[in-house]
């Protein structure tokens, strides 16, 4: 007898049906030897998984099927792969033993993994499989009841979360199937989280504040200089504070992709911009994604929010190279014999560094034991191109013990916030027709269209690009953050006080370690 389910598979980000069909045969002879053969380029996890269906079917109290089981998962030219296929395997099983009431199950969709006991584990990329089901044009998801509030966030698709196997049986058995799980994607985003941090807490570093709220409210990649201990993680540690909001469809795109790496919260829906602060001694692979079948790295876990690389000299140069691609293009393509997968990667740059090897270059308080030859080495593991695609680079000194022992309150994360999501908004506004939310985005010839100056700053530029030797990607960069700039204060064009201030964030373009 033949019985068809359908399932899900997670490719990339993003995820395909797949159908599941189950024949029975009787066995010839007199061997009570049950057969089990699985086709369609099953993974070793989907193989595996013959084992854990047969346990669970007969720990449920059904009786496995003394035949021949041919399992064929199509379309059969894609490789399959992970846990997810065990329960519309096994409900295929029981439903061509005769165990089901009904005769098809056209409408439903049904991912999970099996414990021995019957158990419903939960399994990764549950967002991007409750898409392509509704894609697919099936009204009904079955999955575990761990993934369901992410899947729930997806309309038009009615989600029921299960917990065993006998529980996925019951309510296909049920001439009335109970009332779908429901989530208020609307309250989701407004329920934001409660930052244990705030820029209130920072005293001091007013320049650095003042970049900081500057890159942030352009999506610019900054860079921050200074000694150990002069507050540069503290401030990093703060920027998701003064992020705007996330978009429902940026909440989405998120999600889905902390989905396949199996981070998302039980929550479901990712509802705060992300911030990752991966360490120094990270591989390659881990910071741009990778594996035989391809996985997000922290660039992609990052898309949407925050990248922040503490002691950026210590990572090893090839794995700085690697971010060349995304920085520029916004994704990153990962190739292998097998596949090639591209992920987005749309984030915000933060990096800090010391000033050399022990911290203490152009310390007035403090001397430096480091060699002009130590320095040079340190600092040369950070490439040019790199450099250049970092708009903002500034210093951040050490605090003054009068600064750290005002009585005087700094200025709220809050306070921040709303200067950037003011900024943001005239941005939205002003570029919403060319595809891109930022002026960090900006190409070349939207830099020619929106970031038009007068004579006067265009003296200030010729004399900086003559003096500092600048290259025509610094000169792009300088003309986007004098755009933000001028967009913080409300201002249509672009005014030398503007371009003056971009120019000083170029600390390295100023020959810092002269």
């Amino acid at each position: 007898m033949l019985f068809k389910t359908l399932s899900a598979a997670v490719f990339g980000i993003d995820a395909y049906a797949v159908d599941v069909e189950v024949d029975l045969t009787p066995r010839p002879g007199d061997s009570q030897i049950p057969m089990f053969t699985m086709v369609g380029l099953p993974d070793l996890a989907v193989r595996e998984s013959r084992e854990r269906i047969r346990a669970a079917i007969n720990n449920c109290g059904f009786f496995f099927p003394i035949h021949r089981v041919t399992v064929n998962l199509a379309p059969a030219d894609i490789r399959k792969e992970g846990s997810s296929f065990d329960l519309p395997i096994a409900i295929g099983i029981l439903g061509a033993n005769g165990d089901l009431k009904r005769e098809e199950l056209s409408e439903f969709v049904l991912v999970g993994e099996l414990s021995l006991d019957g158990r419903v584990r939960p399994v990764k990329g549950a967002l991007p499989i409750a898409v392509a089901a509704r894609a697919h044009g099936a009204k009904r998801l079955l999955l575990p009841e761990e993934n369901a509030h992410e899947a729930a966030v997806v309309t038009g698709l009615d989600v029921y979360p299960v917990a065993s196997l006998n529980g996925v049986v019951e309510l296909l058995n049920s001439e009335t199937l109970p009332a779908p799980l429901r989530i208020d994607t609307d309250a989701l985003l407004a329920d934001l989280s409660h930052y244990s941090v705030d820029f209130r807490e920072v005293r001091g570093q007013l320049h650095a504040k003042r970049a900081i709220e500057v890159a942030t409210a352009g999506s610019h990649n900054i860079l921050m200089i200074g000694p150990p201990g002069s507050g540069k993680t503290m401030l990093a540690k703060r920027l998701p504070t003064i992020l705007p909001p996330l978009e429902f469809e940026e909440a989405i795109e998120c999600t889905k992709i902390h989905s396949v790496a199996g981070l998302t919260e039980k929550r479901g829906l990712v509802t705060t911009r992300p911030y990752r602060a991966p360490h120094h001694t990270i591989s390659d692979a881990g910071l741009i994604g990778g594996g035989a079948v391809p996985r997000p790295g922290e660039v992609s876990l990052s898309h949407n929010g925050v990248l922040f690389l503490d002691e950026l000299p210590e990572f090893e140069r090839n794995v700085l190279e690697v971010l060349r691609q995304p920085l520029e293009d916004g994704r990153v393509t990962i190739s292998r014999a097998a596949m090639s997968l591209t992920f987005p990667s749309n984030f915000m740059l933060a990096a800090a560094m010391n000033p050399c090897p022990c911290g203490h270059f152009n310390d007035p308080t403090r001397d430096c034991k480091c060699s002009p030859i130590q320095i040079q080495r340190y600092v040369s593991k950070i490439s040019g191109p790199l450099l250049d695609r970092i708009d903002i680079h500034i210093d951040v000194p050490a605090v003054k013990f009068k600064e750290l022992s005002s009585d005087v309150p700094a200025e709220s994360s809050e306070a921040i916030r709303e200067r950037v999501i003011t900024a943001r908004r005239i941005q939205h506004e002003r570029l919403h027709g060319e595809k891109i939310f930022a002026n960090a985005q900006m190409t070349p010839r939207l830099i020619r269209k929106y970031c038009i100056i007068d004579q006067a700053s265009k003296g200030l530029l010729e004399n900086a690009i003559t003096r500092l030797g600048l290259s025509a990607r610094a000169y792009d960069r300088i003309l986007k953050v004098s755009r933000t700039l001028a967009d913080i204060e409300g201002k249509d064009k672009i005014e030398p006080n503007h371009v003056s201030e971009a120019i000083q964030y170029r600390t390295l373009d100023r020959n810092f370690w002269a």
